[in-house]
């Protein structure tokens, strides 16, 4: 399982994504890394903008709560999701 980060500000986790995939969808874990293949390009922030989508549709949040910290141009990510709980993350990445 992946290593969920709680701060005051939300949840954080890692996450490795394959643009260009043929569907958008969790993949796998590798450690604690979740990889993700996403649909969208990696072209003017179409995979960022997909990754946003996906979690804050997975998650039941907001696009707002959710915010790439770091790797915007790496395919590792650091991704925060504010409003949840780190059960509530693993409960819905789980399923």
């Amino acid at each position: 399982m992946i290593e969920l980060r709680e701060t005051v500000n939300g949840v954080s986790f890692i996450v490795r994504v394959q643009p260009r995939a043929s569907r958008t969808a969790i993949t796998g874990f590798v450690g604690d890394t979740l990889k993700l293949a996403l649909a969208a390009p990696p072209v003017e922030g179409k995979a960022n903008e997909a990754l946003v989508r996906f979690f804050a549709d997975l998650l039941e949040v907001p696009r707002s709560a959710v915010e790439i910290l770091s790797g915007e141009q790496s395919r590792n990510k650091v991704v925060r999701v504010s409003g949840v709980t780190p059960s509530w993350v693993q409960s819905r990445l789980t399923t």
